[in-house]
């Protein structure tokens, strides 16, 4: 079984928006693993695995506007099911 059960990736579009510092929020209020926040001041692309995306998307609407907003079940997955 796996420990963080969703796949959560999505675009965060905004300003001055600063990809070291979301690293940050997320690795110091968020439980998951496998983050990747990568882009520049005005688009980030986020790629995290948590129990808890709603959280996610909470946090990264607060920064900007979100879309492209993809959430598996990473569980489902494994046992052969639509994510």
């Amino acid at each position: 079984m796996l420990e963080f059960k969703y796949d959560t990736q999505l675009l965060i579009e905004g300003e001055d928006l600063d990809e070291d510092a979301i690293s940050e929020y997320f690795t110091e209020n968020f439980k998951g693993d496998c983050l990747l926040a990568v882009g520049d001041e005005e688009l980030i692309k986020i790629h995290f695995h948590t129990n808890e995306p709603w959280q996610v998307l909470e946090y990264c609407a607060a920064l900007g506007e979100i879309y492209d907003i993809v959430i598996e079940d990473m569980d489902r997955q494994s046992r052969g099911l639509k994510g």
